[in-house]
């Protein structure tokens, strides 16, 4: 396991497990979130995000949790050697993304892109979730399942397994 790539829906669990990982492993965690959004919690020119994320791609070794634009996210499922798909119900997702907001009403959450609002980031992770059905479905985990031949697929679909995969998550 030398580059990870981490994703599913918001709200389910990527950035925390992708920080825990890279405790245990070592690797250098690259939070897709840090090179999609200026310090101003804007997003970045889309050269630039490109840049950034082909050089991320070529260097040895990381983990890069969350999606992106979709040509990025499958060039980073080509590059990976180990998968990582966090496939937990649409209803623990929207409970984890409210409660990520209620929490962040007092504390800004870790790893969330500086000077990015957590109302807003979180009335963007409602329409993101609402939208999902129409990609995180069949047809593309029979995409993943060709793209993932020769690399470690792991498919999470429950907070318990979750826990499993790093103790402590």
């Amino acid at each position: 396991m030398k580059k990870v790539a981490i994703f599913g829906k918001p709200g389910s669990g990527k950035s925390t497990l992708a920080r825990r990982l890279a405790s245990v492993s070592g690797l250098p965690l690259h939070p897709l979130d840090s090179i999609l959004y200026k310090s101003d919690g804007q997003f970045v020119e889309r050269e630039s995000y490109d840049r950034q994320h082909t050089t991320l791609l070529s260097s040895e070794n990381w983990i890069i949790d969350g999606l992106g634009p979709l040509d990025s996210f499958y060039k980073r499922l080509e590059a990976a050697d180990t998968l990582i798909y966090i496939d937990l119900p649409y209803s623990v997702s929207y409970y984890f993304v409210t409660k990520r907001l209620i929490k962040g009403l007092l504390i800004k959450p870790e790893g969330w892109p500086e000077g990015s609002s957590v109302l807003n980031g979180t009335l963007q992770s409602y329409k993101v979730l609402k939208r999902c059905p129409k990609f995180w479905n069949n047809a593309f985990l029979q995409r993943l399942q060709k793209i993932s031949v020769n690399k470690k697929l792991h498919i999470i679909r429950s907070t318990s397994g979750l826990k499993k995969f790093i103790p402590g998550c």
